[in-house]
């Protein structure tokens, strides 16, 4: 019997074997398949890694051509080099479609599609407007904008004449913040073709040669007849991207912190406390996403201290109102040399403030009325009943009388959680206790 159990086990970890091996294998493209990458929303981190994966699982699986979709506003600077250098090192030829029907590849988006072996725009696609500017859409004034700019012009002329296009116009999309349609596009030489899919796009490019580097060709063959792999982006990613929003990420700090001091305030109650654990976490990885000025963050930390203060020293709304001023600076300074598609919503943020400043003023002024109370109608009334240890007393913790969870204190020793015991003095809102067998 004991041999028999032991060949089922052995079969099923064989079968399960074959299973996860098959699966794999199932998510893994046949040789010289198309793979399909799309790029919808502002350049950041998280789609340079996205990208930097889509053309590596290409090159490892000898993929014959990669198509990536672009509809962008724009992005980080940063990030859109990264991504122009990754496209220019490739061993896969690269096509970068601006599509759907409508879309657009401005700023940051007109250098990754002129990086692009072959650059096709669908029909109502725009390119360009790619002028340095700052994060709040002003422009970037002095030295500085000049530096900046020419550094831009450089980069993106540099591009055009790498792939033949029009140089001059993109250093005018860069100084002037020239756009074009897709018509214009191509009559300028700024793009190769319009094409309404991808279909189209596969039979202009069949049997033509592409230089990948100097000296290394590849010619396009067999396009229509090829297996398309769509490589979208993971889980994790996609989470990233939506977690990487200034302003959710400063909503979830600061709702944090005030479920910490919920917890703070009423030891025990748990739920506040491990909310407030997770928003905070969440909060912070979603600003560890983006690049962000650690004196903001040093003002947000600021601000939230100020109201937790105003919890246990009531200032008459002073320390609230620094809070108040410490948040809404700290949101303007931490994202201030974000693109404006990555800025917070300064005037959410503001209102948010002012909500956390009044809760915790009405938090404060609840709990200067509670430490009063006792002495004048009191907690006294309770001395000599019963109670109920809620969290174990070592000597601290709390306990449950007359429908009500109060902190305590034992006398001598320790209680378990479910114990008797009596109240024997009270000072303020903290209860002494005994084990009801010592009364």
């Amino acid at each position: 019997m004991q041999h028999s159990g032991t060949l089922r086990r052995t079969f099923l970890l064989v079968l399960i074997t074959i299973g996860l091996t098959a699966a794999c294998a199932s998510d893994e493209p046949e040789s010289g398949a198309i793979h399909l990458l799309s790029l919808d929303g502002g350049i950041g981190p998280i789609t340079e890694r996205y990208i930097d994966r889509g053309i590596n699982k290409a090159e490892n699986s000898a993929a014959k051509l990669i198509v990536i979709e672009i509809d962008t506003p724009g992005g980080f600077s940063s990030s859109m080099r990264e991504i122009v250098q990754r496209i220019e090192a490739s061993n896969v030829p690269i096509v970068v479609y601006v599509s759907p029907w409508g879309a657009r590849a401005a700023s940051a988006g007109t250098f990754v599609t002129m990086a692009a072996h072959i650059a096709v725009m669908a029909p109502n696609t725009s390119i360009g407007a790619a002028a340095a500017i700052n994060a709040d859409g002003s422009d970037i004034e002095g030295t500085l904008g000049k530096k900046v700019e020419n550094d831009a012009v450089a980069f993106i002329r540099g591009i055009a004449e790498l792939r033949g296009r029009n140089a001059d116009w993109a250093e005018e999309a860069v100084r002037e913040a020239t756009a074009a349609t897709q018509s214009e596009a191509v009559e300028l030489n700024v793009v190769d073709f319009v094409a309404e899919d991808i279909s189209v796009i596969l039979q202009r490019i069949e049997g033509r040669t592409i230089e990948l580097k100097p000296g290394v060709t590849v010619t396009l063959t067999g396009l229509l007849e090829t297996e398309q792999v769509k490589t979208g982006m993971t889980v994790w990613e996609r989470m990233l991207v939506h977690l990487a929003n200034p302003t959710l990420a400063t909503i979830l700090i600061s709702l944090g912190m005030l479920g910490l001091f919920l917890e703070l305030s009423n030891p025990g109650a748990i739920f506040p406390g491990v909310a407030g654990v997770l928003a905070i976490a969440i909060g912070f990885l979603a600003m560890g996403v983006l690049p962000v000025d650690t004196i903001g963050l040093v003002l947000i930390g600021a601000g939230l201290a100020f109201l937790a203060l105003e919890l246990f020293v009531p200032s008459g709304g002073i320390l609230a109102g620094g809070g108040v001023v410490g948040l809404v600076l700290g949101a303007i300074i931490a994202f201030r040399n974000t693109p404006t598609e990555f800025q917070p919503n300064y005037i959410l943020v503001a209102i948010l403030a002012v909500v956390l400043a009044t809760v915790f003023i009405s938090m404060a002024v609840g709990l200067a009325r509670a430490r009063k109370i006792p002495s004048q109608t009191g907690t006294e009334a309770l001395v000599g009943k019963i109670a109920v240890v809620r969290t174990p007393l070592t000597p601290d913790g709390m306990v449950f009388i007359e429908g009500e969870r109060w902190q305590a204190e034992i006398a001598e020793g320790f209680a378990h959680e479910g114990e008797q015991v009596r109240v024997i003095s009270a000072s303020g809102l903290k209860l002494t206790v005994t084990k009801e067998h010592e009364a």
